[in-house]
């Protein structure tokens, strides 16, 4: 089923008696990042995924996003569906979003995964670079941009195994509104950071990394894991820094797994 909420399209999946799921996508994707896993887990879990305001299919705007409105739209979610006590499952752009909210009202959640992500806000390094990102697309256009950063995202070994995958998770992207890309660059920029909060997460965790992730690599992955007091760490093999879609069947197997152990 899907549903329109203040402005963003959701899509809505199995039975909203049992355990709720939302799912956020990163930067530059759409809700379908998650399909995968949505397909498995929606026989035992009611599962939310939406696209984040400027990207996919949801409400552009003017473009002037930062991550507390996008914190905002997800508990715009939560109380316009009434859930209680969802697990959030973040990549990425999803994950700083996913920490942001636990760290705002913690109570709120009953679990939190995290997928290829981190606690740290950009320093002036990563600010240039995101500055630089934006002026790429203003100058070369929104699919130079694509096909640069997407390309990146993926392992070597995906790139030469799943081209198809590769070329469709592209081609998605492409569709976005420079717009929309231009705005999530600005608030991820300007993001607070959330490192220090970890120790004081009392809900289940699991954080997964992929082996080949060079945007969060394995080793800052782990870092954060080890903040937490009692978080779940394990390496995606055959992945990048979209693990869900290169190796969706290990992803699943770890998330299935963590529900089953940690979340009653």
């Amino acid at each position: 089923m899907q549903k329109i909420i203040n402005s963003m399209v959701v899509n809505i999946s199995g039975d909203k008696n049992k355990q709720p799921i939302i799912f956020i996508h990163g930067f530059p994707f759409d809700r379908s990042l998650w399909n995968n896993q949505v397909n498995l887990l929606q026989k035992d879990y009611y599962c939310i995924t939406y696209d984040i305001r400027g990207l996919g299919s949801s409400y552009v705007g003017d473009g002037q996003y930062t991550m507390e409105a996008f914190v905002s739209d997800l508990y715009s979610i939560i109380g316009e569906l009434q859930i209680e006590k969802p697990v959030l499952c973040g990549l990425s752009m999803g994950g700083y979003i996913a920490l942001r909210a636990v760290e705002k009202h913690q109570r709120t959640f009953k679990g939190l995964i995290l997928c290829n992500t981190k606690s740290t806000a950009d320093d002036n390094s990563g600010k240039l670079i995101r500055a630089e990102k934006i002026n790429q697309i203003n100058v070369d256009g929104l699919d130079a941009f694509t096909e640069e950063f997407v390309t990146g995202c993926f392992a070597k070994e995906s790139l030469k195994d799943f081209k198809e995958i590769v070329d469709l998770t592209i081609s998605r992207a492409k569709q976005n509104n420079p717009l929309g890309v231009k705005g999530a660059l600005l608030a991820m920029l300007s993001r607070t950071d959330t490192t220090e909060y970890l120790s004081k997460v009392q809900i289940p965790t699991l954080v997964i990394a992929g082996a080949f992730d060079k945007l969060t690599p394995p080793t800052v992955m782990r870092d954060m894991a080890d903040r937490f007091k009692n978080a779940e760490f394990a390496i995606t093999p055959r992945a990048g820094h979209l693990s869900p879609i290169e190796n969706p069947g290990m992803v699943n197997d770890l998330i299935s797994g963590f529900l089953k152990r940690r979340i009653k």
